[in-house]
C-alpha cells in the first residue's frame, strides 16, 4: 500500500544532496499527490485514511464523539451551577445537543454491527449488556435535551438539582458502556482483523450452542447414574427406571 505517512518524511536538518529537509519533504508530498491522482476513489481512500478502511464498521469511529461530548457537558453543567456561571452552562447544553445527535449515531451504527461482527456466547452476552447501556444512554441524552430545551436552559433550585443528578446517571451509563465496548475489543478482539478466525470460530460454536444445551441435560443424567452405588443404582432403578418399563408392558398387555 502507499500511504501517505511513506512520503511525508520531512527532516529537521538540511539535507539536500540525499533529498532531505524542506526540498526532500516537498518532493515526497508531490510524489504522492501524483500516484493519489492515478488510483481509483476507493484505493485513494485506503492510501489517505487506512484505518479507516481497514474497519469493519463504522461504530468504532462514531463512538468517541458522545463520550466527549456528553462528559464534557456534565462536567460544564456541574462547574457552571456550583460556580453560577450561565455561560458555560450555555456552553454544556451545546455538548449535550451533539452529544445526543452522536449518541443516536452511534446507537445505530451499533445495532448493525452487532448482527454482522463475529462472535461468540461470551461476547454475546457482553454485547448485550453493552448494547442496553448505549440505548440507555440514548435514552436519557435525549430526555436531557428535551427538558433543557423547553425550559429554555432556565433549569434551577430543586429542579436543578434533579437535572445534574440525572446528568451524573448518564455519565456513569456512560463509563460502563465504554468500558464493556473496550472489554469486547481489547481482551475478546471484536472487529479485530487479527482475530477473525479465532472470532468466526466462536462464532459457529455460538450459532450451535442451544442444540449442545439441550443435549446436555440427559448427559448430566447418565453421569449421575453411573456414579451411584449398587444399592443406590438399585433402590433408582426401582424408583424410576422400572416404572417406565411397567409402564410400556402395561400397554404391551
Amino acid at each position: 500500500m502507499w500511504g501517505l505517512n511513506d512520503h511525508l518524511t520531512f527532516a529537521v536538518h538540511g539535507g539536500g544532496d540525499n533529498g532531505g529537509g524542506v526540498a526532500g519533504g516537498v518532493e515526497s508530498l508531490l510524489s504522492f499527490m501524483e500516484v493519489l491522482v492515478r488510483q481509483s476513489p476507493s484505493e485513494s481512500l485506503d492510501s489517505l485514511l487506512p484505518g479507516v478502511t481497514a474497519l469493519q464498521n463504522i461504530h468504532p469511529l462514531l463512538v468517541h464523539f458522545p463520550i466527549a461530548l456528553l462528559t464534557m457537558f456534565f462536567t460544564l453543567d456541574l462547574i457552571g451551577s456550583v460556580a453560577k456561571r450561565s455561560e458555560w452552562r450555555q456552553i454544556a447544553g451545546a455538548f449535550l445537543y451533539l452529544g445526543t445527535v452522536f449518541a443516536a449515531l452511534t446507537v445505530a451504527a451499533g445495532l448493525v454491527a452487532a448482527g454482522s461482527v463475529a462472535h461468540g456466547g461470551d461476547v454475546h452476552e457482553i454485547m448485550e449488556h453493552h448494547e442496553h447501556l448505549g440505548i440507555s444512554v440514548l435514552s436519557l441524552a435525549t430526555a436531557l435535551s428535551a427538558w433543557r430545551l423547553f425550559s429554555k436552559g432556565l433549569i434551577v433550585g430543586p429542579a436543578n438539582t434533579l437535572y445534574l443528578l440525572l446528568a451524573a446517571i448518564l455519565a456513569a451509563l456512560l463509563a460502563f458502556a465504554a468500558d464493556l465496548g473496550g472489554l469486547m475489543v481489547y481482551k475478546h478482539g471484536v472487529s479485530v482483523h487479527a482475530a477473525d478466525q479465532v472470532n468466526q470460530a466462536a462464532a459457529r460454536a455460538h450459532e450451535h450452542e442451544g442444540a449442545v444445551e439441550d443435549s446436555l441435560p440427559a448427559t448430566h443424567e447418565e453421569a449421575e447414574v453411573e456414579d451411584l452405588k449398587p444399592e443406590d443404582s438399585h433402590h433408582d432403578e426401582a424408583a424410576h427406571g422400572v416404572a417406565g418399563h411397567h409402564h410400556d408392558h402395561h400397554h404391551a398387555h
